[in-house]
């Protein structure tokens, strides 16, 4: 050591290392603070309170039907998925429009048939709320006037209760996706009811259907392609195959095809699509 020099202050040695002096840990270097159980209760109050919904939240699903057994078993097919849950059940319309707007479930599978109000009057109601959820319309019955009605009432899906769980799962998907839901058997009664051809006389049976047409008019062809391809059923990625374009350049034609109709949504895309004889009988 050079004469004067204090101890501990010299210069160390090229590629020899720190010393390590214990007690002396900076406190970044201290234990990392780890994720305590309510963190993600937490997180995820902040995404509800910013009006978001947490990343990978579960489809909130709402069920109605009169009978417990029917209700008890949609419960456990959605509970029994990931990606879904349950966040209410009601028996009657009354109950299903009062806890749709308590709880503002994304998704509501609604019975046809109800005491107090039945489903197709309650979809007009939970879907004129400000954020409404989709709807899907379960019944058993599959008449004509019940597919109609429920689609215009604002209904997303309609499904008959005989279809298998997995194409309800699919449709509780589908719906909250955005997209429009119609069974197979569901879309050939439709197609066969809604499509209309002019009376004896020229004029339309259908009351308004000069005014759907002039509607359809305003759409490009390539949008008129789409709106076709909509109302058979096609998701947007068998839209865009089919038309060798995009998937946003679908979306941007179902955009652009909702405003100038002034439909709300898909599935009233799918009636204005028959009633205005876009797509018919040999074409369904």
């Amino acid at each position: 050591m050079r004469p004067g020099a204090r101890r501990g202050r010299g210069r160390r040695a090229p590629g020899r290392p720190r010393a390590h002096r214990p007690g002396r840990r900076h406190a970044r270097d201290g234990p990392r603070r780890r994720g305590r159980a309510g963190d993600h209760g937490r997180g995820a109050a902040r995404h509800e309170r910013c009006g978001r919904a947490p990343v990978n939240a579960p489809i909130r699903v709402a069920v109605a039907d009169d009978l417990a057994a029917l209700r008890a078993s949609s419960r456990m097919l959605v509970d029994g998925e990931e990606d879904m849950v349950v966040v209410g059940e009601a028996e009657d319309g009354p109950g299903i429009v009062a806890l749709a707007a308590a709880t503002r479930p994304d998704v509501v599978l609604m019975d046809v048939r109800m005491p107090g109000m039945d489903g197709i009057e309650a979809t007009r109601r939970i879907t004129a709320l400000g954020e409404r959820p989709r709807v899907v319309v379960l019944t058993m019955f599959g008449a004509d006037e019940h597919v109609h009605a429920a689609l215009q009432a604002g209904a997303s899906g309609f499904l008959l209760k005989t279809a298998p769980p997995t194409e309800l799962l699919r449709a509780v998907r589908v719906v909250h996706a955005g997209d429009a839901l119609l069974s197979p058997e569901v879309t050939r009664r439709l197609i066969a009811s809604l499509t209309r051809t002019p009376g004896d006389d020229g004029r339309d049976r259908v009351p308004g259907a000069r005014d759907t047409r002039d509607r359809v008019a305003r759409l490009t062809p390539r949008e008129h392609a789409a709106f076709a391809l909509i109302a058979r059923g096609l998701s947007n990625e068998e839209i865009a195959d089919r038309l060798t374009v995009t998937h946003a350049t679908v979306r941007t034609y179902v955009s652009r095809i909702l405003t100038k109709t002034g439909s709300r949504d898909r599935a009233q895309l799918v009636v204005l699509a028959y009633e205005s004889g876009t797509v018919g009988r040999a074409s369904g």
